[in-house]
């Protein structure tokens, strides 16, 4: 055929030169590929094609659209009708039965981590759910006693704070029906600026006394959650409170601290409260497998004595992850040693009268 017939058959190939005849055989098939690849490209059609979100929406009805959009918005509705509101104070219904002489009780320690709050929030519901009447007073500018009962503080109006600078009356601030039988004086963190902002006021330490005096005949049970610090929020609650009720923890440096609180009772008492008193001492989170704890039960009951409740609140999982939720341990976990040991620890406060 000669040369000149090859190229015919070959009329793709390009002509190589002399000094090009070196190249591989495969750098040279890899050329053609790509000349013919841009042979076709150059003469393609552009096709429009449309992605498959967009097929979608073309082909949904809008009717359906407005339908679903609806059904989000009612369940947005949904979700916010799961946040728990409370009623206010004005608007509270009757109480059932007869109150008698209102007793307003301190839960104090200067030392932090003994369980006031936990106490605070647990006892108020064990006590609500005996059918007495009960008032939390949260006096700690933490509000864990609030937040304890799924109370949003960033939502509040109003809270303890407003109450003792005397700009709002306390019956505008209590938030009713938190749990059975219980009502709720709220704090936020503003509560921090009291003490500043007291400190040349006269009469500074009966401003909760003189709030509170107003509620007696209100409620069965008053209780105040204190900081744990011995400060003017403290000496407050020592003036307005008719006894103290201590939580001391199981371990050897909760017993420090417990000198120094009765030593600011006694002066307290001496000056602004003479009625003041211990009604008793709990002893908090009780672990039974160590001596340690043991030990430090047998030591405060032996100076104490009769103060001492019986019940001996337990250590357990569940009482830490109660406030997590927004619940006391009678409504989170029932039938737990711990819910148990504050029903137990109720039925002995309200033995005592």
């Amino acid at each position: 055929m000669g040369l000149f017939g090859s190229r015919k058959k070959a009329k793709n190939v390009p002509v190589t030169s002399v000094t090009e005849r070196s190249q591989n055989p495969e750098e040279i098939k890899e050329e053609v590929l790509q000349s013919s690849y841009d042979e076709i490209n150059e003469h393609a059609e552009v096709v429009e094609r449309t992605s498959e979100h967009e097929e979608a929406a073309e082909e949904t009805d809008p009717e359906t659209m407005t339908a679903s959009q609806e059904d989000g918005v009612e369940a947005e509705e949904e979700e916010d009708d799961g946040i728990r509101t409370f009623i206010p104070f004005r608007d509270k219904p009757k109480v059932a039965h007869a109150i008698g002489q209102t007793k307003i009780l301190a839960i104090i320690n200067q030392k932090g981590g003994v369980g006031k709050s936990t106490t605070a929030v647990n006892l108020a519901a064990a006590l609500g759910a005996m059918g007495k009447e009960v008032l939390l007073v949260d006096l700690d500018p933490q509000g864990n006693a609030t937040s304890g009962y799924g109370i949003d503080k960033r939502a509040l109006d109003g809270c303890v704070y407003n109450v003792l600078l005397g700009e709002t009356p306390v019956e505008e601030v209590i938030l009713s029906c938190v749990a059975e039988g219980v009502d709720i004086l709220p704090s936020t963190i503003s509560l921090a600026g009291a003490e500043v902002e007291l400190v040349n006021e006269m009469a500074r330490e009966n401003r909760l006394k003189n709030a509170l005096g107003s509620l007696r005949g209100r409620y069965d049970y008053i209780l105040i959650d204190c900081p744990p610090s011995l400060g003017l929020l403290t000496i407050n609650a020592l003036v307005a409170a008719d006894k103290l009720l201590v939580p001391i923890q199981c371990e050897f440096y909760a017993l420090e601290g417990v000198t120094k609180l009765l030593d600011s009772m006694k002066r307290v008492k001496s000056i602004l409260n003479p009625s003041l008193d211990i009604f008793g001492i709990v002893l908090t989170m009780y672990d039974s497998r160590t001596n340690l704890a043991n030990q430090v039960v047998n030591e405060v009951r032996s100076f104490f004595g009769d103060a001492v409740f019986e019940t001996l609140i337990p250590r357990t999982v569940k009482l830490s992850e109660a406030p997590s939720y927004g619940q006391s341990i009678l409504e989170y976990a029932p039938d737990n040693k711990g819910a148990l040991a504050y029903n137990d620890l109720a039925k002995e406060v309200i033995a005592r009268g």
